[in-house]
């Protein structure tokens, strides 16, 4: 199709908020070709037409690290007393979460989400699901929901040793064999990928690290927390000697492949070390703030040649409000405004998630309008009222768009919402269903947290 009568926002090396009057040759799901709008209309009178309204058209946000299994959180009440520190909120709240979820519990957890990725212009997503009592095939119940709604993820379980040995293996398992499942590459599961899941260091024991990294396919990444809160680090040095990354460096967790989450607490011989590796790292604000669990060193890790993307751990898929949290954060802890400057937010959230976004499939560019790059655009309806330039764009994000503003969401050329109306997922039904399951898993929550 072409898409016409849009203000193109380029991003990539050399970002640019070009003139009106270019459009855009969508064919294969890719950028064919950017060219001015009167010559495409000329040399493909017969193709589709879609629109844009004179809205802004730019790629499509991407979310490293997150958690569709925990939107039925939302709301809920934790029985007893509230928790008091990271690892109390893991015990009361999450670790009793997923143990409530079923099936269904899971399907619909993912599609409330997805729905919130497509209204608001998130294209990507690197999912990390646990269900400890619905473990076999739950991949595969997440993944139909992903490719019900059209848009591009990466799917794993989160393997841990805290329900025992046997759901540990069962966990194992699950990722191996959707592991195997991508890599068979049937075309409907063309925006599919999979990284191997794990908890965290403080939940997986030495037998099962070890089992883990004997499992994993080459090629494929890891995808675990590590050094969220202190008590991952105080359990990595009491069992092992070693701090978190030196742990799982040991037992071949790290790699350019793979992702760690969060990294809060790692000092600077685990960021060298992770930088040596390459091994991704990514940054989730908004819940590091939530769960009080510390400020990560990002600015210093970047310094030091980390990979370092950005993720939401499981909050709205509103990517520009985490952006803006980061830029904000980071100035307030360190009390210095320079720290986290709009250059740094985009080189993490949109560069570097691109890069990773762009190795899991095999190359293809996204993250950018370019030719030759995924179909993975959003129609934003902004309004500046000063210059707007590739140079200020940060900035413009930063104070001025809200994801209320995204009125067109495409991924691989095919549409998934337009003026607003979604076109894959019926909202309405998806949260009807929602609000039934989510009062039922709220119950068995209940039970859990107080037979504890």
């Amino acid at each position: 199709m072409l898409i016409i009568n849009g203000k193109l926002i380029t991003w990539g090396i050399d970002n640019q908020v070009m003139p009106e009057g270019w459009g855009l040759l969508i064919r294969n799901g890719v950028i064919e070709e950017i060219a001015p709008q009167n010559e495409l209309l000329q040399d493909y009178p017969d193709e589709e037409r879609l629109d844009a309204e004179n809205q802004y058209v730019m790629p499509g946000n991407i979310c490293a690290h997150t958690h569709f299994y925990g939107a039925f959180s939302r709301g809920l009440g934790i029985p007893g007393d509230p928790a008091t520190n990271f690892t109390e909120i893991l015990d009361k709240l999450w670790w009793n979460l997923d143990k409530a979820l079923d099936e269904e519990g899971s399907r619909y957890s993912a599609l409330v989400c997805l729905v919130d990725a497509v209204k608001h212009g998130t294209t990507t997503l690197i999912d990390h699901h646990a269900s400890p009592n619905a473990i076999e095939g739950s991949l595969d119940i997440i993944a139909e929901t992903v490719n019900q709604a059209g848009l591009r993820a990466s799917l794993c379980y989160e393997v841990t040793d805290r329900d025992g040995p046997e759901k540990a293996e069962q966990g194992l398992q699950e990722n191996l064999r959707f592991i195997e499942r991508i890599q068979e590459r049937d075309p409907k599961d063309a925006n599919l990928r999979a990284h191997f899941g794990l908890h965290a260091s403080l939940t997986l024991s030495d037998k099962t690290l070890a089992r883990a990294n004997e499992l994993c396919p080459p090629g494929i990444g890891f995808h675990i927390h590590a050094a969220e809160g202190v008590a991952d680090q105080v359990y990595s040095l009491e069992t092992s000697g070693k701090r978190v990354v030196h742990r799982l460096d040991q037992f071949g967790i790290l790699k350019p492949e793979s992702i760690l989450a969060h990294g809060v607490h790692l000092d600077e011989g685990e960021i060298a070390r992770l930088a040596e590796t390459q091994t991704w790292l990514t940054h989730q604000p908004r819940s590091n703030m939530n769960n009080a669990v510390g400020v990560a060193p990002i600015e210093e890790m970047l310094t030091a040649g980390m990979r370092v993307g950005m993720g939401n751990d499981g909050f709205s898929n509103t990517m520009w409000q985490e952006w803006k949290e980061a830029y904000l954060l980071h100035k307030l802890y360190h009390r210095d405004p320079r720290r986290m400057g709009g250059y740094t937010i985009t080189k993490i959230a949109v560069e570097n998630n691109a890069a990773l976004v762009t190795d899991l499939f095999d190359g293809l560019k996204v993250g950018e309008i370019s030719e030759g790059a995924a179909a993975d655009l959003i129609f934003v309806d902004y309004h500046p009222f000063t210059p707007m330039t590739g140079g200020n764009l940060p900035w413009h994000i930063l104070f001025g768009f809200q994801e209320s503003m995204v009125t067109a969401t495409i991924v691989a050329g095919k549409p998934l919402m337009y003026r607003r109306k979604l076109l894959t997922l019926d909202e309405a039904e998806i949260a009807a269903k929602a609000m039934e399951l989510s009062a039922k898993i709220w119950e068995r929550f209940e039970n859990i947290a107080t037979q504890k």
